[in-house]
C-alpha cells in the first residue's frame, strides 16, 4: 500500500456552473489567485519570447508556464538556483507552472523507456540525459514553480490500444513515485490521465490517476495530431471523471475553437505555444478571425489589428505600420504581436468567465465561433479576389 505526502489545500472554489457544463472557478497558490477559465502563456525555456514579464501581466494574465525539459540543462538551472527560483528568474511574481518534461522527450526520436523513466539525447546538443518520476520531481522542486505535473508518458497519434494500454499502467505508477516524492511547502501537484483516443482506457486512467491525493487533475496525450472531432471527444469522455472540487488542466491546446470546446467539456485551465508562435510569425488573432498582417490589404489599413481590442499595441498602431515593421524584419514587430496575441486570448478568457457567470455560456460560444469564422471566410475570399484582379 502506498503512503503519500499529505495532500495540500490549493483553495479551489468553484463559483458557478453553467447548464451545459462549463465551469466558473478560481484557485489561490502562494504567489497569486488564478481565475478560471484560465490561458497560461508559455515561456518554454524560462521566458516569453519578445515581450517582457510587465507587457504578460498587462494583458490580464494571472499564469504563466515554463518547461521542465528546457531548463534541466546544468548551466539553466544553475541560473535559476542562483536567481532563488523561478519567480524571481522570470521576473514574474504571479503564479507559475512547470510542464514535467514529458511531452517534450516523447516527442524526440530514439528515446528509450523502461519503468525506471527514459533515456534521450537533448534536442539542442546531443547530450545523453535519463529523466525519471524522481529527477522531474526534484527538477520541478529547484525550479520552485507554484504548480508541477506528474512525469508521465506521452503517447504520439496514432498509437495501437495494446500499446496505450501498457502506457496508461505506467503513467499510474510513475504517478505514484512523483506523489511520493518531496516538493516545497508552496508547490502543488497535479496528475496528469492518459489513455490516447480509447475511451475505456481514459476512464481507466481517469478512475487510476484520481485515486492519488493530487492537488488538481490534467487530460494529457492530445495536441498530438489527432485533430479537433478527437480532442473533443476526449474531453467530453474523461471530464466526467474528474473531482469536481479539484482544478481541471487540458494540456497543450490551443486555437479559440479548441478552448470554447473544452470549455463546454467542463474543463478549467490551458496552455499552448500557438498565439506567441504565430505572432512571431505575422499571424494575429482578431475577433473576426485571423490575420496574416504581411498581407498585401494591409499596406494602407489605418485601423488596428482589432478595433474592438484595447491593448498596447491596438491602441497605438495601425495594421499598416506593424505590417512595414514585419516587412522592416524590425523586433518590435514581434513583441507588439505577441502584445496582441497574448491579450486576445486573455480576453476571450475574461468573456467566456463572464458568460459562464451568466449562464449563458452555449449562446456565447455559438455566437462568438459564428461572427469569428464568417468574418474569417469573409476576408479570406476578398484577399482572393484582390489577388486574382493583381493578376488579371
Amino acid at each position: 500500500m502506498s503512503t503519500f505526502q499529505s495532500q495540500k489545500d490549493i483553495q479551489f472554489k468553484l463559483q458557478t456552473i453553467d447548464p451545459c457544463g462549463a465551469r466558473r472557478a478560481e484557485f489561490t497558490t502562494a504567489h497569486s489567485t488564478v481565475q478560471t477559465p484560465a490561458f497560461m502563456p508559455v515561456g518554454t525555456a524560462g521566458f516569453i519570447r519578445a515581450i517582457t514579464p510587465r507587457d504578460v501581466a498587462q494583458t490580464g494574465a494571472e499564469v504563466i508556464l515554463a518547461n521542465t525539459y528546457h531548463l534541466m540543462m546544468a548551466e539553466r538551472l544553475s541560473t535559476v538556483q542562483r536567481s532563488n527560483g523561478l519567480h524571481e528568474f522570470m521576473g514574474w511574481q504571479q503564479t507559475i507552472l512547470t510542464d514535467s518534461g514529458g511531452f517534450q522527450v516523447f516527442s524526440l526520436p530514439n528515446r528509450e523507456i523502461s519503468e525506471a523513466g527514459v533515456s534521450f539525447s537533448f534536442q539542442e546538443n546531443g547530450q545523453k540525459l535519463f529523466l525519471s518520476p524522481e529527477r522531474s520531481m526534484e527538477l520541478q522542486q529547484t525550479l520552485g514553480a507554484d504548480i508541477v505535473m506528474a512525469f508521465d508518458e506521452c503517447v504520439e497519434y496514432p498509437a495501437s490500444e495494446n500499446y496505450v494500454a501498457e502506457s496508461v499502467d505506467r503513467t499510474t505508477r510513475w504517478a505514484e513515485r512523483c506523489r511520493q516524492s518531496p516538493l516545497a511547502d508552496h508547490q502543488f501537484l497535479f496528475g496528469i490521465i492518459q489513455g490516447g483516443i480509447y475511451p475505456q482506457l481514459r476512464m481507466k486512467s481517469a478512475r487510476d490517476i484520481t485515486a492519488i491525493p493530487f492537488d488538481g487533475f490534467a487530460i494529457g496525450g492530445v495536441s498530438v495530431g489527432e485533430g479537433y472531432d478527437l480532442m473533443k471527444a476526449v474531453v467530453t469522455h474523461t471530464a466526467p471523471f474528474l473531482p469536481e472540487n479539484k482544478p481541471r488542466y487540458l494540456m497543450g491546446v490551443g486555437l479559440p475553437e479548441d478552448l470554447l470546446a473544452a470549455v463546454a467539456g467542463g474543463m478549467d485551465m490551458f496552455d499552448c505555444v500557438i498565439p506567441t508562435r504565430y505572432a512571431r510569425n505575422g499571424t494575429l488573432f482578431t475577433r473576426a478571425g485571423k490575420i496574416r498582417i504581411m498581407d498585401k490589404n494591409f499596406r494602407k489599413d489605418r485601423f488596428p489589428i482589432d478595433t474592438r481590442c484595447s491593448c498596447y499595441t491596438c491602441q497605438t498602431y495601425s495594421r499598416m505600420v506593424l505590417r512595414y515593421l514585419f516587412f522592416s524584419h524590425d523586433p518590435l514587430a514581434e513583441t507588439l504581436a505577441t502584445i496582441h496575441n497574448i491579450a486576445f486570448y486573455q480576453d476571450l478568457m475574461k468573456d467566456i468567465r463572464d458568460a459562464i457567470e451568466r449562464r449563458r455560456f452555449k449562446a456565447f460560444q455559438r455566437s462568438w465561433l459564428e461572427t469569428y469564422f464568417r468574418k474569417s471566410a469573409e476576408h479570406q475570399a476578398r484577399t482572393e479576389e484582390h489577388q486574382k484582379m493583381k493578376g488579371d
